[in-house]
């Protein structure tokens, strides 16, 4: 018996469908490897002028120690709506790398100011120390656009 692959080829929809959900999101399930094992956490979300994902995560967060010991993550976006079976409503998975931007570096002045543009209540926590902006850079996206629709997208699938 052989085995069909799941995925339909990447269309036109799938591309803006993708966009939309991380468009629109504003919070992500971050899946990271800590001492080995996988956990995942919520994370506020928002996007780069280049539409990458971005949050600001604290160095307290045990997530944010994961990720400077092994940077490679997954977020999952897309949230079920209040009718219907939750596995037919699209989500996305974004396997990615966090890149960390630090406090005084070259971009972090545009990406604070933009990350605040869409995270405004940011303002409160945005300059303390322990915290650190986050860009995720895309290698792969899994989007489920309900029953029997998974599309494997590329980065440049993803951009805006």
């Amino acid at each position: 018996m052989t085995k069909r692959d799941p995925f339909r080829p990447v269309d036109a929809a799938a591309r803006t469908l993708a966009r939309q959900l991380i468009d629109n999101a504003t919070f992500a399930a971050l899946a990271v490897l800590e001492g080995g094992q996988p956990t995942v956490t919520r994370i506020a979300l928002a996007t780069t002028p280049e539409g990458a994902p971005l949050s600001l995560i604290s160095d307290l967060s045990s997530h944010t120690r994961a990720l400077d010991q092994n940077p490679a993550c997954a977020l999952l976006v897309g949230e079920p709506e209040d009718r219907g079976d939750p596995l037919t409503h699209p989500r996305l998975t974004l396997q990615a790398t966090a890149q960390f931007i630090r406090h005084g570096g070259a971009e972090h002045p545009a990406l604070r100011t933009h990350y605040l543009t869409q995270r405004p209540k940011a303002k409160l926590y945005i300059d303390f120390g322990d915290f650190r902006l986050v860009q995720f850079d895309v290698h792969t996206a899994l989007l489920n656009g309900g029953f029997g629709k998974a599309f494997k997208l590329s980065p440049h699938d993803l951009l805006p």
